[in-house]
């Protein structure tokens, strides 16, 4: 395309291209949406070929990359899988609180097993009482001996009946409600643990969220992550990275869909006429080429401020808030501008539109992410 819509480059795609031609990642992301199931074949491939935890230390199994060149990779997964395969490659970032604080032999047995794609671990964080505001989180983990009792409730689990263990946040009450959120990783098997799955979700139904009940579970104490009261440290550090890394994919998802109706609109004639001729059509292509662009370039700011150590919560949550914007509303270009098929299952458009909307919500909504970024801008504002 040349400049100024260049994807971004990295020795990494090529890897990333060989490895979604050959397990037919583009296919599979249909496929995943039609009869939702977690992808273990595609997991653990994905984990042989060393692209599942890019940013992971070498240490811990991973390739140790720069969150910028992780950035570019999980870019190249969203443009080539959808965002089923890069979130798959991040996995191992949504659970570094328990590579970061875990006893090594949890790492042992859960960590360094998910970077090969064997073993999956989720989060939950969220309950019927407690979204985004986590302060308001309701489960306990009560001390009971060497053990801890957990009572409570999850909502909104991701891989709730996949997930063979769980970062599980919850009180264990003190005199400081707010230094009590503890992280746990939480086998899920224990007696006393239920899981049920949600109706159906809008889109990424491949991760089969579901609610998750603890009824006097005993969780032994090396099960938790860290000290007590420091879970909530500990998931917001995360947060920062996982919300630039998941602009990086929610963007290389909409720029396939930009690339396609592009190729499209060059080639479909109305009026006698291709319709790039159109302007009507020409021009919001033009503008949603050159705001992907632009987010990409604000996402890459916030990925290098990261490397370098510098603050970026406000940058990474702003990237989250801007990526999805612009990614949903190219995709919905994408959607008019094929007309009736666009708005069918026969073109992937209307899956991807369903599955980046998650973004406004997950992992912290939209508003959420203005308000990170507000409050950076005020307390930086002198008098």
């Amino acid at each position: 395309m040349g400049e100024p819509f260049d994807l971004p480059s990295d020795p990494i795609v090529d890897e990333i291209r060989a490895a979604a031609g050959r397990f037919e990642l583009g296919q599979r992301y249909r496929d995943l949406d039609r009869e939702p199931a977690f992808p273990w074949r595609e997991f653990r491939a994905l984990g042989e070929a060393g692209l599942v935890g890019l940013h992971t230390p070498t240490a811990l199994g991973g390739r140790g990359l720069s969150v910028e060149r992780t950035g570019i990779g999980l870019f190249h997964l969203g443009y080539l899988g959808g965002t089923a395969f890069a979130k798959l490659s991040l996995q191992p970032e949504f659970s570094s609180v328990l590579a970061e604080h875990g006893a090594a032999p949890l790492v042992d047995e859960w960590f360094r097993p998910m970077v090969r794609g064997e073993r999956l671990v989720g989060n939950q964080i969220t309950e019927p009482g407690a979204g985004a505001d986590a302060q308001a989180m309701a489960m306990v983990a009560t001390p009971s001996g060497e053990s801890y009792l957990l009572n409570g409730e999850k909502s909104e689990a991701a891989f709730a009946l996949d997930a063979g263990a769980a970062i599980v946040y919850a009180r264990v009450p003190g005199p400081d409600p707010r230094r009590e959120i503890t992280a746990f990783l939480v086998p899920q098997d224990l007696p006393g643990i239920s899981r049920t799955l949600t109706a159906g979700d809008l889109g990424e139904r491949w991760m089969r969220r579901g609610t998750v009940r603890y009824e006097n579970v005993s969780l032994p104490a090396r099960y938790r992550l860290g000290a007590v009261g420091d879970g909530f440290r500990y998931v917001r550090s995360e947060l920062t990275r996982e919300h630039a890394l998941l602009a990086a994919i929610y963007l290389g998802v909409a720029r396939a869909a930009w690339d396609e109706t592009v190729a499209y609109v060059g080639e479909r004639k109305a009026f006698g006429r291709p319709l790039s001729a159109q302007e009507a059509v020409a021009f919001p292509l033009v503008a949603d080429g050159a705001e992907l662009q632009s987010a990409w370039l604000f996402t890459e700011r916030a990925l290098q401020r990261l490397d370098r150590g510098e603050e970026a919560d406000s940058g990474a949550a702003l990237a989250k808030w801007m990526a999805t914007e612009v990614a949903l509303r190219a995709i919905d270009h994408a959607i008019q501008f094929h007309g009736g098929r666009g708005y069918s299952k026969d073109l992937p458009h209307e899956q991807r539109w369903r599955d980046v909307r998650s973004g406004r919500i997950a992992h912290g909504p939209s508003e959420v992410m203005l308000h990170i970024a507000a409050r950076r801008l005020w307390h930086r504002t002198p008098g």
